[in-house]
């Protein structure tokens, strides 16, 4: 049966939102109990509400929120087990991930190595959502941060990483990274205060 006009967001699983961007949350469904975990929480919980802020604007005004997350290297992991397992089992991110528990309207994708699009339907959810330009938020800025800002780079992605809503386990290596992603990756740094998401429009085309 032929579905009919203006039906699609219906559909159980499809991607309704249409929007230029994106806002990507990594790797913050975490427990932090990994080596130097610790001293990644220390740097990571005081970016947590800075981008829960940044998350309720962007929701509000109908930007797509996409949690791109770790797997634990459990290949069949689901994303709520990941999520209560750091929200019930007493672990150290809980302080930090009880700051951004996913709404109903939040889309993931559970990856397998430090990118996001690496062996993920991430850029092909991307193009269901029509978005050509990506907010990249979470942990940890050396490493899946900028692996995943690397891969959408090439993909002539538009990029912001507002280096308020970014950590690594110390600052050393996080702005070593944002240099890269700043000068390497033409990315915008600017901190999320700074961001005006209600007159951002589409990418210009190169």
């Amino acid at each position: 049966m032929k579905s009919q006009p203006g039906k699609q967001h219906d559909l159980h699983g499809s991607a309704p939102d249409n929007h230029h961007t994106a806002l990507l949350l990594i790797d913050v469904i975490s427990d932090f109990e990994f080596p130097r975990g610790d001293e990644l929480f220390e740097h990571a919980l005081p970016i947590a509400p800075r981008i829960a802020a940044l998350k309720r604007r962007a929701a509000d005004l109908g930007i797509p929120v996409i949690y791109v997350n770790d797997n634990f290297g459990r290949w069949q992991s689901k994303f709520e087990q990941i999520v209560n397992h750091c929200l019930k089992d007493n672990v150290r991110g809980l302080p930090f991930v009880k700051q951004l528990v996913p709404g109903s309207r939040d889309y993931f994708v559970l990856k397998p190595k430090h990118s996001g699009f690496y062996q993920t339907p991430l850029e092909l959810l991307l193009k269901h959502l029509g978005s050509q330009r990506l907010i990249l938020t979470g942990v940890s800025t050396n490493s899946c941060v900028l692996f995943t800002a690397n891969d959408a780079y090439m993909r002539d992605i538009e990029l912001m990483v507002p280096e308020d809503c970014v950590a690594a386990c110390n600052a050393e290596e996080h702005c070593f990274a944002m240099d890269q992603i700043k000068n390497m990756l033409k990315a915008d740094t600017r901190p999320s205060t700074e961001i005006d998401l209600d007159n951002l429009g589409p990418p210009e085309s190169e």
